[in-house]
Order: C-alpha cells, then sequence, then structure tokens
C-alpha cells in the first residue's frame, strides 16, 4: 500500500472546517431560518432534478462505491480498515445524535411553518424531525477526506471539495435540512477520519510487525 497523504488530508480538514465555520457563524448571525431560507431559493428545474439525484452521492449506500473503487480501481486493499472505521464512525455519531441526543430536532419543512417560503422540490418527501446533524454531508465529507488520504493527486482537493460541497447544499437546496445541520455534518466527517486514521495506521503498523 502507498503511503498515505496526510498533508492533502489536512488540507482537506482545514478547507472544510473553515466551511463549518462560515456555516456556523452565518447560522447564528443572520438566524437559522433567515440564513436556510436565503439558500434555499428555487434556481430552476434543472437544479431541481440535479440535486433531487444528487442528493444520492451522500447515502449510505455510497460507501459499497466507496470499497470497490478503492479495493478495484486504486488497489489499495490494504486501505480497509480506514474505509470501514469511516462507515462505523460516521454512522454511529449521526445516528447517536439524530435519534439519542436530540432527537426531535425540527427540519426546516417543520419548523418554518408557512410552506409558501420553503422552495421544495416536487419529487422529494421533506422530512420532518431528526434534523441535526445531515448524515449526507458527514458521509460525502468522510469520503473527501479518505480519499485525500489515499490519492496522491493534488486535483482531488478541489474536485472531492465540490464533490461535498454540492451533496451539503443539495441537502439545503431540498429542504431537508438547515445550513447549521450541513455544518455538524462536515464536523462529524472531519472527526469521523481523523479517528479512523490511527486505526488504519495501527493495523498497518500491526502488520509490518508480523512480515
Amino acid at each position: 500500500m502507498q503511503p498515505l497523504n496526510i498533508k492533502q488530508f489536512v488540507y482537506g480538514c482545514v478547507i472544510s472546517l473553515c466551511i463549518a465555520g462560515v456555516l456556523f457563524y452565518t447560522s447564528y448571525s443572520m438566524g437559522k431560518d433567515a440564513f436556510f431560507l436565503l439558500l434555499n431559493t428555487d434556481l430552476g428545474a434543472v437544479a431541481d432534478y440535479f440535486f433531487g439525484v444528487y442528493t444520492n452521492m451522500g447515502d449510505a449506500l455510497i460507501w459499497i462505491a466507496v470499497l470497490l473503487i478503492t479495493l478495484f480501481v486504486l488497489k489499495q486493499k490494504k486501505a480497509w480498515p480506514l474505509l470501514v472505521a469511516g462507515f462505523v464512525i460516521s454512522t454511529i455519531f449521526t445516528q447517536v445524535c439524530k435519534y439519542l441526543i436530540i432527537p426531535d430536532a425540527p427540519r426546516p419543512w417543520k419548523e418554518i411553518t408557512d410552506h409558501s417560503l420553503i422552495h421544495h422540490v416536487w419529487f422529494i418527501q421533506p422530512w420532518l424531525i431528526s434534523s441535526f446533524p445531515s448524515g449526507h454531508t458527514a458521509t460525502a465529507v468522510s469520503i473527501y477526506l479518505i480519499f485525500c488520504l489515499l490519492l496522491r493527486k493534488k486535483w482531488w482537493l478541489i474536485v472531492g471539495l465540490i464533490y461535498a460541497v454540492l451533496v451539503g447544499y443539495s441537502r439545503i437546496y431540498l429542504a431537508q435540512h438547515f445550513p447549521f445541520d450541513v455544518a455538524a455534518g462536515i464536523i462529524v466527517g472531519v472527526v469521523t477520519v481523523a479517528l479512523s486514521l490511527p486505526i488504519q495506521l495501527a493495523v498497518m503498523r500491526k502488520k509490518k510487525l508480523t512480515t
């Protein structure tokens, strides 16, 4: 297995945390609802269909595609601890927050009672509770940072960021989450990979000692 790209991972974390910080700050300064409505602007039918489909790039099932790409395209079969730990830790964080710590956090469709203010994509069912944090965003940021570690090419730092940002924005555009929730999802993604990395390194060290 080639060495992990720690430098690119650190850059990815810093950029992600800066974006999260801006979203948190603006949510507090402008107001959570007002900031959501600003970003939830109707961008037209093309955007409706694009984000309605693209949001699935942050679905839990995307981890299967990531695993297959890592094992058979990148041929980094020894990176499986990083992927498994990433999936498990991200899932635990998001599910515990959503259903145990803040189980009734209202989503935009429930909190903003005047639905005429909200842009709603007709073929997407708006959820009502368990808004914090955005699980799709957490998944996308986790995948972004994992590939920051696995890929040597610098282009991923930007291309991968665009992938993750669009997933996060899709959750706002589809009226499923507040920007505040997306910011929390970014934090979960960063923490997820930060905790998964030592597990990967420990497994790599153990294998070196036994070979």
